[in-house]
């Protein structure tokens, strides 16, 4: 179909996520056609370098040969069954496959047991909420109602997931729709809301965070946090030490833990689950985008099986989990996270990632000498760029000014794709990258900024 027409009908017929359609209307879309390795070309024929893995799913590089044939090949079998009163093969192996490697990676505690399919993050995130409020109440705790997350969080945008949110822009408008919760101060370092510096803190948001499982302990149910990094918050990277003394104080005060890794796992930390940096194992773990490595949706929520016991009892005692989708562990879905889960192996991603991670670091503290550069945090294959108009002072730059926007928009006429999160520019790159693509990546970035803020 031509260019043309097909920007007519997305104009006249969908609405973008996170987007203000009164300036998409009076612009001219890039419209991708086909990708190949990091690349995206769009439908004049122009490649770019995806930057971001096509919102933070692709892992292996796009039309990956090994996941190409693995949905084919459950496409000759059955392309969707039920899981409600059914199995299906794929969902089988693959919970087996995620159980032992999250047992394998994180420490040999009580181990995470029972896996729980749906089909995107804010959905992993809502099963795990649902599981840790009637964990509860199956145990005769009615009075547990309030979650415990932190400020500039992001879980996802259903009602539950936001709920638990906490960046302003995202989440101030749905305030009276949502469930009950408290926000701890978050580790932010170069903005700290304490007025602190770290290290001489000493980890003083830890002490506010106990503080109010203290006090409002009858009625916490679980505290839920993205570990490590605040990915659509700003990519926040925490501090050494705070996710292991957040799990010390979650069992100090016998509450549970939901590690929502949908961003971090798979990678891109630099290990397989971001909870093994710090030793910590979670009573719940979400997870989904690179799962499939962006090609089907797919969730999973994990639990313990400790949990998952106090859903056992007779039918009249009610202790079910009433709670499903109906695409609920789709075996295409499965299939293709199986066969990512082989590419892992099959490369050694993991393995190969320390010299691209200390090519991050290096071209990084070019970007960060730049004026205009406030912040510059990276964990493994995860990097956010702050800007501001003012690195005395820390000033941000007015927000009609869109300065990452407009970053972001000379690096694709550069041949770059990447999108902002306000003036942070975000780096997430396929973790296949090669060493030549990404500094070719993390070079634009830094001659984008220089060009647009003279």
């Amino acid at each position: 179909m031509d260019k043309k027409t097909l920007i007519e009908w997305d104009k006249k017929y969908i609405w973008h996520p996170f987007t203000q359609m009164k300036y998409w209307l009076e612009d001219e879309p890039t419209i991708f056609v086909e990708a190949q390795d990091c690349f995206l070309k769009d439908i004049d024929g122009r490649w770019y370098l995806d930057g971001v893995s096509s919102l933070w799913v692709n892992i292996h590089g796009h039309r990956r040969k090994e996941i190409d044939e693995a949905v084919c090949g459950q496409l000759d079998k059955v392309a969707h069954s039920t899981l409600l009163g059914a199995c299906n093969e794929p969902s089988i192996v693959l919970a087996k496959r995620l159980v032992d490697l999250l047992n394998e990676k994180l420490p040999a505690e009580e181990s995470l047991s029972k896996v729980f399919y749906s089909d995107n993050g804010s959905t992993a995130v809502e099963i795990a909420m649902k599981i840790a409020y009637q964990y509860w109440q199956n145990m005769g705790m009615k009075e547990k109602d309030t979650f415990v997350s932190l400020k500039e969080g992001y879980h996802g945008d259903t009602i539950g997931a936001v709920s638990v949110g906490g960046v302003e822009l995202f989440h101030e408008v749905y305030k009276p729709l949502l469930n009950k919760s408290i926000q701890a101060p978050a580790p932010y370092c170069y903005r700290c809301s304490l007025g602190l510096n770290h290290p001489s803190c000493d980890l003083a948001c830890l002490n506010e965070m106990e503080k109010i499982l203290k006090e409002s302990l009858q009625r916490v149910i679980a505290v839920i946090v993205e570990p490590l990094v605040q990915c659509a918050g700003g990519i926040i990277v925490w501090p050494e030490g705070y996710l292991r003394g957040l799990r010390a104080l979650c069992d100090k005060y016998g509450v549970l833990l939901i590690a929502d890794e949908v961003a971090t796992g798979f990678g891109r930390t630099g290990r397989m689950f971001a909870c093994e940096h710090e030793g910590v194992i979670p009573d719940i773990i979400c997870l989904s985008k690179g799962i499939t490595n962006g090609y089907m949706p797919l969730a999973v929520t994990v639990v313990k099986e400790r949990i998952f016991n106090a859903f056992l009892g007779e039918l009249n005692e009610r202790k079910t989990f009433y709670h499903g989708h109906s695409y609920t562990g789709n075996p295409l879905a499965c299939s293709a996270a199986l066969a990512s889960l082989d590419i892992f192996y099959k490369d050694q991603t993991l393995e190969n990632l320390p010299p691209k991670i200390e090519l991050m670091k290096d071209k990084l503290s070019e970007i960060a000498e730049l004026k205009n550069v406030g912040d510059v945090r990276q964990k493994g294959m995860i990097a956010g760029v702050e800007l501001v108009k003012n690195r005395k002072t820390k000033e941000s730059f007015p927000y009609e000014e869109q300065i990452g926007w407009r970053v972001v928009k000379a690096a694709r006429k550069a041949g770059v794709w990447l999108r902002p999160l306000g003036d942070i520019i975000v780096i997430m790159p396929p973790l296949v990258i090669s060493m030549e693509n990404l500094e070719r990546l993390l070079d634009v970035i830094k001659e984008c900024i220089i060009e647009v803020i003279k």
